[in-house]
């Protein structure tokens, strides 16, 4: 892992409805293992300017004198996270290979054109559809980013749900998704980086009389590639409507293990203490997918 970049980063701008925006949260890890977010103005608090070493470095021993004194009346053990998150904010400001990254202006002219722009403005109370953020995120894991989530529009379309998809999403989304797994093999890292997209549910079989579709968390679908996973395969198989499972149910466990696994760590025997001390499993009650190994 490189210090310089941060192991879990967001490209989530913030969205109307405040999960449509949220990269996840880190639990009983606490706040350090929290995504790190570029989007808005931290932008611009990615580089040092105007202060120079000498005097960052004094800024550190300051902070450093204060939160001494702060630790011994912290009980919580919030510090500890506050500590990695003041370690990794150093980091990138001694460093131009974050902001780096993030600078598309560095990219061949054609690559961004390939992935495209998309719309950089929220869709309705949903997220941008921003094709540079799949870009964005290839760079990142060049970097020396683990692990890099983005947001894409909005699919909640419980109304007029054929003109949503067909003109707004659906051809943005492949143009974006499609472009990332191409350059991933093209650039020889499609064995290294998994690539992961879905939704925590379904949709109705059959549409409302909005022209929409509505929850229906009985089947849902996600797309996976690269990884050196075995990809060209249909996993599972439902009824002629697309509203029962009718072979190989799959559990979010089960691809989360072989996510874990594509990283090097097996979710299966990794344990994590959590808020009361007791060791918590990653992945628990749920195996790597044997079709994908």
């Amino acid at each position: 892992m490189n210090r310089e970049v941060p192991p879990f980063v967001g490209l989530s701008p913030n969205a109307g409805h405040p999960p449509y925006g949220s990269p996840g949260l880190p639990g009983f890890l606490g706040v350090g293992h929290a995504a790190f977010r570029p989007s808005g103005p931290a932008r611009a608090d990615m580089v040092l300017k105007s202060i120079n070493m000498d005097r960052l470095n004094t800024r550190k021993q300051l902070l450093a004198g204060f939160d001494n004194m702060r630790r011994d009346l912290d009980s919580s053990g919030a510090l500890a996270g506050i500590d990695e998150l003041n370690a990794q904010a150093l980091d990138i400001l001694t460093s131009s290979r974050l902001a780096d990254a993030l600078d598309l202006s560095k990219e061949d002219p054609k690559t961004r054109e390939r992935y495209g722009k998309g719309d950089p403005k929220n869709y309705g109370d949903g997220a941008p559809r921003n094709l540079e953020h799949f870009l964005m995120a290839r760079r990142l894991v060049e970097a020396g980013a683990r692990v890099v989530t983005l947001n894409f529009g909005r699919w909640d379309f419980h109304s007029n749900c054929f003109n949503g998809m067909k003109d707004s999403h659906l051809p943005q989304f492949d143009q974006g998704l499609s472009a990332l797994i191409e350059d991933l093999h093209e650039r020889g890292m499609a064995d290294d980086v998994s690539v992961v997209a879905w939704g925590e549910f379904g949709r109705t079989p059959r549409i409302n009389k909005d022209a929409g579709r509505d929850h229906w968390p009985q089947v849902g679908g996600g797309l996976l590639a690269g990884g050196g996973m075995k990809t060209g395969q249909v996993i599972g198989a439902t009824d002629r409507l697309g509203a029962e499972i009718t072979e190989r149910p799959t559990h979010f466990g089960e691809v989360l293990a072989t996510l874990y696994r594509n990283i090097g760590i097996n979710a299966t025997q990794t344990t994590l203490p959590d808020l009361g001390g007791r060791p918590r499993y990653l992945v628990e009650g749920h195996e790597v997918m044997p079709e994908l190994v």
